[in-house]
């Protein structure tokens, strides 16, 4: 049925959104029996209507409300694409994303789940369509990457109008090509996890190959 995702809209309504200073991830206020919250940014929550589960709803703090009609935007110009989510509706609070099953590639290394070289290639063919759409791929990382059958779907493209090159992705694609088959299979801690991202954020070295033998000291990489 047309627009039947207007059905959460009051639900939406009972929750609001309010950012965190230094970048960190956003606070949730109320809540809805019928909603699950399946993802938490910088900038917003995602949500899962229970009795719909085909949508994602996206809902921004209030002081972030300006970056929902760019986002809406770029989702409009990557149309047509398998690498990315599609954008139903774009409404004053939230979008109406479709809902993308799967696991991120952060929770695949929690959880010691194989990563298949396939992946590396469809984000590379994910970022040179954004390219050709004149749009800037940024802010690809492990939590915005999901494993789909073997496959991979990109989310939050929030950034993508953005300037600049972040370098995440040729770092995290360095990595995996140099340094994957090492942890491969191995469950890796999430304390682990945390401390390399946080190392990584601070930006305290020169290359990504200084950094990675830096971490690959650590006695867990090699038990």
């Amino acid at each position: 049925m047309e627009k039947d995702w207007l059905v959460a809209d009051d639900l939406l309504s009972k929750i609001n959104i309010t950012s965190n200073p230094q970048n960190k991830p956003v606070t949730i206020h109320g809540d809805s029996k019928d909603l699950r919250c399946i993802g938490i940014g910088t900038d917003a929550a995602v949500f899962q209507y229970i009795h719909n589960k085909n949508y994602a709803f996206k809902l921004y703090a209030d002081d972030k409300k300006d970056k929902i009609q760019l986002e809406a935007d770029v989702y409009k110009r990557l149309k047509g694409s398998p690498y990315f989510s599609t954008c139903y509706a774009a409404y004053e609070r939230y979008l109406v994303l479709s809902f993308e099953p799967g696991i991120t590639l952060y929770d695949c290394l929690l959880q010691g789940i194989h990563i298949p070289h396939q992946v590396i290639l469809d984000v590379e063919e994910a970022r040179k369509y954004a390219m050709k759409c004149n749009l800037n791929p940024r802010d690809i990382h492990l939590k915005n990457i999901l494993l789909q059958d073997g496959r991979a779907k990109v989310i939050d493209v929030s950034e993508y109008c953005l300037e600049g090159n972040d370098h995440r992705w040729e770092h995290l694609k360095k990595a995996y090509d140099m340094y994957y088959d090492l942890i491969d299979g191995k469950a890796i801690p999430h304390w682990l996890m945390e401390s390399v991202q946080r190392w990584y954020n601070q930006k305290n070295f020169k290359t990504i190959e200084e950094f990675m033998k830096d971490i690959l000291k650590l006695k867990f990489f090699w038990k």
